[in-house]
């Protein structure tokens, strides 16, 4: 709308200012299509009321007899704010029972003038507040907070504050090979760097899914002095299990990694390995796959660690953290900010 408004006065500033130059009303309104009438009434708009009078003026006028009264509208922004996961429906049937009669679309449209519309901006507007005035949250709003942390969880969005504080782990269905049969792939990347791991194995078992993370995955964060602190997976068998009999639970608990799982159902909690391995898929597989023939795994395992080598260390990666730069890098200047956070 304002970009529209936008035009139209510069449509009509430009008539005004081509009369000006060529000193003929005539002949600039026939160049911009205008009437001489439409002239003379843009010229004494500029002249009484001055540039701004020739934007469109809407005639509507706000029918604030429909409005609801400013106390009601201050229980429903307060009623926001103390228990922002309520939606219109509940504050309307919350508000009733401390004697204030409000209606569902009453309630939001009180929200919309505020901004506060749906459950990320109330989150918001409580942030703002705690910020401001720094209030004890209570019960309901500790809760919202923790729902919504959840859910940008499962819709694939990480919290992750520095190397090593989260890796994705998956397997990966390579394919099947003549002589070799069927390849699996295990991957982990690091959730703030980006740093990338893979090793195919024949099988998907729990000992594979540990063999990743002892052959290749903690030692570089040991050499890098950086510690592993959590490692989430879907919920497949190579991943879960008894911990006194499962392998891969084991290996976790021995090294004092915590274990977070998936979402049932929801495999963009792990996006950040689902989107890797079809970056791989279309940079390294489908490419490798049309050359070669590989007939073992070892020498398929060769090319791939080649691949990973660039992927790590030369290919600049656009992910929030990076910002252009490669996973090797993003990891190496993100341990200086874990050293000065963390350790200090």
């Amino acid at each position: 709308m304002l970009e529209n408004n936008v035009r139209i006065i510069k449509h009509k500033v430009g008539l005004l200012n081509l009369a000006e130059e060529l000193g003929n009303v005539s002949r600039a309104c026939k160049t911009m299509g205008l009437s001489r009438d439409t002239f003379y009434r843009y010229k004494a708009a500029v002249e009484q009321g001055g540039v701004e009078s020739l934007f469109d003026k809407s005639r509507r006028q706000p029918n604030l007899k429909n409005r609801v009264d400013d106390l009601t509208e201050q229980s429903v922004l307060t009623h926001a704010i103390d228990y922002p996961a309520h939606g219109q429906l509940r504050v309307s049937n919350e508000l009733r029972k401390a004697g204030v009669f409000v209606s569902p679309s009453g309630v939001r449209s009180i929200w919309l003038r505020h901004g506060v519309a749906n459950f990320k901006d109330r989150l918001k507007a409580l942030e703002a507040k705690v910020a401001e005035q720094g209030i004890i949250l209570t019960e309901a709003q500790v809760a919202a907070l923790e729902k919504k942390r959840q859910d940008d969880e499962f819709s694939g969005e990480i919290d992750t504050a520095h190397p090593g504080y989260l890796g994705s782990q998956d397997t990966f269905y390579v394919g099947t090979f003549k002589g070799v049969g069927r390849v699996y792939q295990q991957t982990f990347v690091d959730t703030y760097s980006k740093v990338a791991f893979a090793k195919l194995y024949t099988t998907k078992t729990p000992i594979t899914a540990a063999d990743l993370l002892n052959d290749k995955v903690l030692p570089l964060f040991t050499e890098e002095q950086l510690p592993m602190l959590r490692i989430l997976t879907d919920r497949g068998t190579e991943y879960c299990g008894r911990a006194e009999t499962h392998d891969y639970q084991l290996y976790l608990a021995i090294n004092d990694i915590e274990h977070s799982k998936t979402k049932v159902r929801s495999p963009q909690t792990n996006g950040i390995c689902e989107r890797f391995h079809k970056t791989i898929l279309q940079e390294f597989y489908q490419v490798a796959l049309r050359k070669n023939l590989y007939n073992d795994l070892a020498t398929l395992q060769k090319d791939l660690d080649e691949w990973l080598d660039y992927y790590n260390n030369e290919r600049t990666h656009q992910g929030k953290m990076c910002c252009g730069r490669t996973p090797m890098a993003t990891l190496r200047d993100g341990k200086t900010i874990w050293k000065e956070k963390f350790i200090g």
